[in-house]
């Protein structure tokens, strides 16, 4: 819906993000979609199916996905709305910062966002790779004990966490070439999605989608497993605002971030529902819970060992398109908070030639790679909940707090039904960390830690903002 708004630009002092053109464009809404869908897509599903199904206890866990489905949608109405408004590289920083900053304390939300982000953000790149990782060990069965005989402890880790310096140092060119090889690896990761639904859907088998006794009684365990049914489901969903990270490089971003998010919710939503009740329905759910490679067990049980092993190279060529995403549009969070003066200056660094972040791309990668010793469930569990609150949560607050103080700022696209969908995300958000309390108050402690770095790094790093930090009259 068009702003009734007038069009009026946004001030140089409290637009923090580079001048459009610094960094190159080009993204168009099929290449910004297929960002969106690689990243959600990735090797996240192949992974988290047996924890999902766990979540719960049996197939009743499908109304996880659904109920995550609903929230992202809500949320993704946040960030289409935002992004919209607010392009720029950066994405949530760029967001916190362009209204919060106006605001005495506005800094200091920025500076939290990038410091746990840098935390959630490798984390859920760590994932990845572990899961990845996983797979290769089904392939190669005696990968493990020969790293072992060779000296490397812990052979699956050490790989894990090469793949992500690897990927790293491939993100190192010209923006242009990346995003199209983005669609390149988007067509990938889709074959191999429609792969296990046509293989899963033509061999179904609706006796193996009994319900244990009790799967739907509404007591305080159903809703516990709810809640980490959503957050797994939700881990999945991750991404669809990944294009909103490179809103500066992204062709009419007032058009494309809305499209690019809410197409790609609803085609992966209906792809992951029809892909998890397909394999459950193949493979007995009990078994699935228990498996750490339920994509190939899937083959194997439909056409053998040797078609699984096959399909394990569709499955790593998934990974490393949806970490390459990742990687690319986390890169640019760290670069708009360095260029800004909100974060450590050295992440503002762009390559001469290719005018890529270098050490943001670089520090994503090592911090990645150290994450990836950490057991799978754990690594999920944190990426998600760590960055609930100032993330998501205060994206919300935010564009409420938009609509009221920034007529200034066009609206080029409005939330359908205002404000009920983000009122519906904001109430998802927190029964999902109320239902994580480990790892709420790992959160907490994560954001208490950036608070006491904040003040040190004013004093002793010099850091200066491109705002200015009093309140608006």
């Amino acid at each position: 819906m068009a702003s009734t708004r007038p069009a009026t630009p946004r001030s140089p002092d409290h637009d923090p993000a580079p001048p459009r053109g610094e960094l190159a464009l080009g993204i168009g809404w099929v290449q910004a979609t297929s960002l969106n869908v690689a990243n959600m897509v990735g090797v996240g599903p192949f992974i988290t199916i047996p924890l999902f199904v766990a979540a719960m206890g049996g197939p009743q866990a499908l109304v996880g996905w659904i109920a995550a489905a609903v929230l992202v949608l809500c949320d993704g109405l946040v960030w289409s709305e935002l992004g919209a408004a607010l392009p720029g590289s950066g994405g949530t920083y760029h967001f916190l910062r362009q209204i919060y900053g106006r605001y005495r304390g506005g800094r200091l939300i920025a500076f939290l966002f990038i410091w746990q982000f840098l935390i959630s953000g490798t984390l859920e790149l760590a994932s990845g790779y572990i899961g990845g990782t996983n797979y290769l060990a089904y392939a190669l069965p005696n990968l493990k004990t020969t790293l072992g005989d060779w000296g490397i402890p812990r052979g699956l880790s050490v790989c894990a966490a090469l793949a992500a310096l690897v990927v790293s140092l491939s993100l190192c060119r010209h923006i242009r070439s990346l995003a199209w090889l983005a669609v390149l690896l988007c067509a990938g990761t889709l074959i191999t999605l429609l792969t296990v639904i046509i293989a899963g859907l033509a061999n179904f088998n609706t006796s193996l989608l009994e319900f244990p006794p009790d799967a739907f009684r509404l007591d305080q365990a159903f809703f516990k497993g709810l809640g980490g049914a959503m957050l797994i489901a939700i881990y999945d969903y991750f991404g669809y605002y990944n294009v909103c990270h490179l809103g500066d490089e992204v062709i009419e971003p007032e058009k494309t971030i809305p499209r690019a998010v809410m197409l790609s919710v609803v085609v992966v939503a209906a792809l992951y529902l029809t892909m998890n009740l397909a394999i459950i329905a193949v493979v007995p759910w009990r078994e699935a819970m228990k498996s750490e490679n339920i994509a190939a067990d899937f083959m194997e049980t439909l056409f053998g060992r040797k078609v699984a092993v096959g399909f394990t190279a569709m499955i790593l060529w998934t990974t490393v398109a949806s970490t390459f995403v990742m990687t690319l549009g986390y890169s640019r969070i760290l670069y708009a908070a360095a260029r800004s003066g909100d974060f450590f200056r050295v992440f503002a660094y762009l390559q001469p030639v290719g005018r890529y972040p270098l050490i943001a791309i670089l520090t994503l990668g090592v911090l990645t790679a150290v994450f990836c010793f950490f057991p799978l469930d754990t690594v999920i569990y944190a990426a998600v909940v760590v960055r609930i609150f100032v993330q998501f949560i205060g994206q919300i607050f935010g564009l409420h707090l938009l609509r009221k103080t920034r007529p200034d700022v066009a609206l080029p696209f409005r939330m359908w039904f205002y404000p009920l969908p983000s009122l519906m995300a904001l109430a998802g958000w927190l029964f999902v960390a109320l239902e994580q309390l480990q790892y709420m108050l790992a959160a907490l402690a994560v954001l208490a830690s950036g608070a006491v770095v904040f003040p040190l790094w004013q004093r002793f790093a010099g850091g200066q903002s491109s705002t200015d930090d009093r309140p608006t009259p």
